[in-house]
């Protein structure tokens, strides 16, 4: 939240910075999983965004929200932006996406069986409030049907600043910003050799994640020829903030290495007396050095940097904790699989090793090619003879076995590695749920782009 000028001391060193992120280890015991998802608004009278203003808008919709379950309204000027659970003391909050994408950011909590409750509860809350207004909400990668002339503006300082920068350094930041949903995950670390270690094997794996959850095949209405458009968009919108961190695979990497790398990335803004400052105009370390063009002679609190931190947009963005940040947005199961896919890989060692075994020879170049392929070809993406189907099943199977030895049990008795079936059967299959949309759309949607709001609605 933008904050007083005198509201912390000045940051005083580059210390201060990795001290900030070190201080997100934790020891196992402690370890939790958050999850991020966003979804598509629409009227289901003619499939239509949903704007802000109305009485069936974003607005009202979040106002009612906070009226029937509780949840404190966030403002910035008179515009309610978002909601924090107060039942909840880890956190938990719901967000708007540029677009009006309506985010749930879920608390960190202990176990899969938790954080799938979450998200159904968060889903029936949604349909309670939404539905008697005419409302609906769509899992998917991005916007099938909507031109980003037909997309509503969020009033959110700091998205102005955004869209205005977005064109000068990327052909797709808009459509990323308006356009794109995702589900994200959330995992901790133990010290800085695990957090290097977790980095590289999700680094990776994230195409091999963006392609089994590749769920975007449409645009404006008809097929855009990917199977994940969302993460072709992403190949073009920042790359000075963006992408897969070839440096992490270096010698001596840690939380240093990556600090330097977000004190030499672009800012978006500084928040100060309750209002967004452009400070596209320099980097962090300007900002640190009293040199920013947009603030002279100013210097940043903490609270700048954990606030920079979030507007870095690698495949996994480091902060206190590691983000996965490859898939699709898509229905209720698969926003369990994708945490049961990297809990099971990350949270256990003997899963850690063999998922790091599997990816360690891997180049610079392999990882970037299978990047660049996979939005189109998913899990059909060539790599070292043969597809990446391999390697992604034998991916699942080792979170899958991540998953039994963590032991943690639900109230019926079954254990994690229930959430990872839906994953299990796209690989086993070997077709992406977008192939899957492309081939209903093909045949029994007789081609009209808007059977996938009715079959894909929460």
């Amino acid at each position: 939240m933008p904050q007083r000028e005198d509201a912390a001391p000045v940051i005083e060193s580059r210390d201060e910075l990795v001290a900030y992120l070190e201080a997100g280890s934790k020891p196992p015991s402690a370890w939790r999983i958050g999850v991020e998802h966003e979804k598509f608004g629409f009227y289901q009278d003619g499939f239509r965004p949903v704007p802000y203003e109305g009485e069936i808008g974003i607005r009202a919709l979040l106002e009612k929200f906070a009226t029937r379950f509780g949840w404190h309204a966030v403002y910035e000027g008179e515009n309610i932006i978002a909601l924090n659970d107060p039942s909840c003391a880890q956190g938990g909050s719901i967000t708007l996406e540029p677009g009006g994408q309506f985010e749930l950011s879920g608390a960190p909590l202990n176990d899969l069986h938790e954080t799938c409750a979450e998200v159904g509860r968060h889903l029936e809350q949604v349909r309670e409030v939404a539905n008697p207004m005419g409302m609906q909400f769509l899992g998917l990668g991005f916007s099938p049907k909507w031109t980003l002339a037909e997309t509503p503006h969020m009033p959110k300082g700091r998205y102005k600043i955004m869209a205005n920068y977005m064109p000068k350094v990327g052909s797709r930041g808009l459509d990323m910003m308006f356009r794109s949903c995702t589900v994200q995950v959330n995992l901790d670390f133990s010290s800085e050799a695990d957090m290097v270690k977790k980095l590289r094997v999700s680094l990776a794996l994230q195409p091999i994640a963006a392609a089994i959850f590749a769920n975007s095949p449409f645009t404006e209405g008809r097929p855009n020829g990917f199977q994940s458009f969302r993460s072709e968009v992403w190949k073009d919108v920042d790359n000075a903030r963006a992408g897969m961190l070839p440096f992490a695979f270096e010698d001596g990497m840690g939380f240093e290495r990556y600090v330097d790398y977000a004190l030499d990335a672009p800012m978006y803004f500084i928040c100060r007396d309750g209002r967004y400052i452009d400070a596209t105009s320099g980097t962090f370390r300007d900002f640190m050095d009293a040199r920013h063009p947009a603030r002279p002679g100013g210097r940043p609190a903490i609270d700048d940097w954990a606030s920079h931190l979030t507007t870095l947009f690698p495949e996994v963005r480091l902060k206190r904790f590691l983000e996965m940040r490859g898939a699709d947005g898509g229905p209720w199961r698969r926003l369990c699989a994708l945490p049961a896919f990297w809990t099971g890989i990350l949270y256990d060692a003997a899963s850690l090793e063999a998922a790091w075994s599997l990816v360690r020879d891997w180049t610079d170049e392999e990882r970037q090619a299978l990047r660049d392929a996979v939005p189109t070809h998913g899990l059909k993406t060539p790599f070292r003879g043969g597809a990446i189907l391999e390697t992604a099943r034998e991916a699942v199977a080792i979170a899958r076995q991540g998953l039994k030895a963590r032991t943690r049990r639900g109230a019926f008795g079954d254990d994690e590695t229930t959430f990872i079936e839906t994953v299990e059967e796209t690989v086993q299959s070997g077709l992406t749920p977008a192939e899957d949309l492309l081939e209903r759309y093909q045949g029994i949607w007789r081609g009209d782009i808007n059977q996938v709001f009715l079959d894909n609605a929460y």
